[in-house]
């Protein structure tokens, strides 16, 4: 729990976050479009996953995080509109978010223990359980454990 404070106190240390990377435009039609789908008979907002990685590697690696999300979001058919990572040390944990015109992936990560938590939250057309195949290959863990929700429900 102490580490958890450090970080937080870390960000709410009057530090400005910019982003990294800007990627594309989002068009006026994009911006108008409530994105709710119908699957199934529902309609919904979207499926927020919620993807644990255990004994993961490359955790410390924020080069290799971002080409991960980068590669989720191109596979899931999102639109990314920009990623903001953080290091955190000594232990090297990242976190971060890949913010999409679809919501958001992001990220936390405990190196010293091999874990990874990520959150993919996609609206619309996207399909973000084609996320998980490329975060399973970028990291290599020996576990995941998937939970989904369908966020927004009518």
């Amino acid at each position: 729990m102490a580490q958890r404070k450090h970080r937080l106190a870390t960000i709410a240390g009057g530090r400005t976050l910019t982003p990294r990377i800007a990627v594309k435009s989002v068009t006026p039609a994009q911006e108008q479009a409530d994105h709710f789908i119908t699957r199934d008979g529902v309609t919904f907002a979207g499926s927020h996953l919620i993807i644990d990685l255990w004994d993961a590697e490359g955790l410390d690696d924020k080069d290799r995080i971002e080409q991960a999300m980068k590669d989720a979001v191109e596979a899931a058919g999102a639109t990314l509109l920009h990623i903001h990572l953080h290091t955190f040390t000594p232990n090297g944990g990242i976190s971060g978010v890949a913010v999409l015109a679809e919501s958001h992936i992001s990220v936390h990560t405990w190196p010293e223990r091999g874990y990874a938590a990520f959150d993919v939250f996609m609206c619309g057309s996207a399909e973000p359980r084609k996320a998980v195949a490329v975060l399973e290959q970028a990291f290599t863990p020996k576990r995941v454990v998937l939970g989904m929700h369908k966020r927004g429900v009518l």
